[in-house]
């Protein structure tokens, strides 16, 4: 033991660690603070296991548009514990957008964002935005029909805005279409850009933290002078402040470490998000659903009139984010507590309530295809074999399934057809198919003869 000691003693005259990073993890902090200060320390770990099950995960995945599907599939079925590193990947994803979301709020009813953590503020803002970012980039990595299908739709409503829209729809696609320069600039993406923006912002906001020092609880009656609020935070951490480590981060290492056990739990039970089937040029306007923290962008898109849309598509974006970026700037003084900012609570609740709520329309999403469908089980088909059973397989894989619901499975986009065979005659479901209709692409040139037989005659048996 002692040698250990004095090895670390030599190592520590040189590399300098304790005159350096001891006072930075005991700096003092307020007395007594809440558990509601855990939320930036679990964004923080949740970015960590990001960081790690991320490169596990490099060093299997091929990016290219060729094998990027099979070697998920061999990732998820055939690799040692893939599927639960894929779902510890998913899910601390969704645990940082949660954490990172409660932090913001917060962070906005307590008045931390007033002086001087202003910038803080502005850095988290970008953070925040960065942390989505991540999510969506990642998404089109698992180079599925949905994955897919998203990035088209991301890199349509970005063409419209104006002026600059194609420019950035090319940018986004790396090209005029969905391909192999597309996966490969989303991977580029996903792996090196953001990732080393959010190590720069995360190293920026932590030396903000540290530099300012944690926004003490909200007290009413006790408003932030920019005039006076250095002199009496700096009083108040000499008379009542604690360290860091260990009176206050004990806290914090609790809630991360639950958060991370619940994170691998989610993952073994769960497992990995399921992939689709892979990308098929022949299925065409299709409007899938991404990923859940942004169902709430893509309901809202797709309940507004569309007389809107253009101009929405691009203002919406634009106004939030320079509202988030203005805030501190507007009200960087004054009354702290949120018993006291009633303004601050009201706006709080309806952001919450018309995200969850938006959320849970874009879950439902009536107006979409279903890419989660399943194929017919035989118990639905009423046979193993022959061209009614074969016509059900096409009616999975040509993306029928997704638009059209049969005996309670599939999309609602579509008429439901599990009584079609009695409303429509032979020929009627030929001329349909061949044709298409409303929100329905023309499938004449996509199908060979028996296979139009097949599937005219699963149709016809749905009676």
């Amino acid at each position: 033991m002692s040698l250990f000691i004095r090895l670390w003693n030599e190592f520590d005259d040189r590399a300098g660690f304790s005159g350096t990073l001891l006072p930075v993890i005991r700096h003092p902090v307020p007395p007594r603070l809440g558990w509601e200060y855990v939320l930036g320390s679990a964004t923080l770990i949740s970015f960590t296991i990001q960081v790690l099950t991320g490169i596990a995960l490099a060093l299997m995945y091929v990016p290219s548009a060729a094998e990027a599907y099979n070697s998920l599939q061999f990732i998820t079925n055939n690799a040692a514990f893939g599927s639960v590193l894929r779902g510890i990947h998913f899910f601390s994803a969704s645990a940082m957008i949660l954490f990172v979301g409660a932090h913001a709020i917060r962070t906005f009813l307590t008045g931390a964002f007033k002086y001087p953590r202003e910038l803080n503020w502005i850095s988290g803002t970008v953070l925040l935005l960065l942390t989505v970012t991540m999510g969506f980039t990642g998404q089109l990595l698992r180079w599925d029909q949905t994955a897919v299908w998203t990035a088209i739709v991301a890199a349509e409503q970005a063409g419209r805005i104006p002026l600059i829209g194609k420019s950035l729809a090319y940018f986004l696609l790396g090209g005029e279409n969905v391909g192999g320069a597309t996966l490969s600039r989303f991977y580029a993406f996903h792996v090196f850009f953001v990732p080393a923006l959010i190590f720069a912002l995360l190293g920026l906001h932590l030396f903000l933290v540290i530099y300012h020092g944690i926004s003490e609880p909200a007290k009413p009656g006790k408003p932030v002078s920019p005039k006076t609020y250095r002199t009496e935070y700096s009083q108040m951490l000499k008379d009542r402040g604690v360290p860091f480590w260990p009176d206050a981060a004990w806290k914090d290492a609790i809630f991360s470490t639950l958060a991370t056990i619940v994170v691998v739990v989610l993952a073994i039970i769960v497992g990995a998000p399921a992939l689709s089937l892979p990308p098929n040029p022949s299925i065409v306007g299709a409007v899938p659903r991404p990923d859940w923290y942004l169902l709430w962008v893509f309901a809202l898109f797709a309940l507004m009139p569309p007389a809107i849309e253009n101009v929405a598509i691009f203002l919406l974006p634009l106004l939030g984010i320079g509202i988030f970026v203005l805030t501190p700037f507007f009200s960087n003084k004054g009354e702290r507590s949120p018993l006291r900012r009633p303004w601050a609570v009201g706006i709080v609740i309806i952001i919450v309530v018309m995200v969850a709520s938006m959320t849970i329309a874009g879950a439902q999403a009536p107006w979409s295809p279903d890419f989660a469908a399943k194929p017919l089980p035989v118990s639905i088909i009423g046979t193993s074999s022959g061209p009614v059973y074969q016509g059900a397989q096409l009616f999975y894989e040509k993306g029928c399934e997704y638009c059209h619901m049969i005996s309670g499975q599939g999309g609602s986009r579509g008429p439901n057809l599990t009584t079609v065979g009695t409303r429509l005659t032979k020929n009627d479901i030929i001329i349909r198919i061949v044709n298409g209709g409303v929100n329905m692409p023309a499938f004449g040139g996509s199908l060979t003869s028996q296979e139009l037989s097949d599937l005219v005659a699963f149709l016809q048996s749905r009676k």
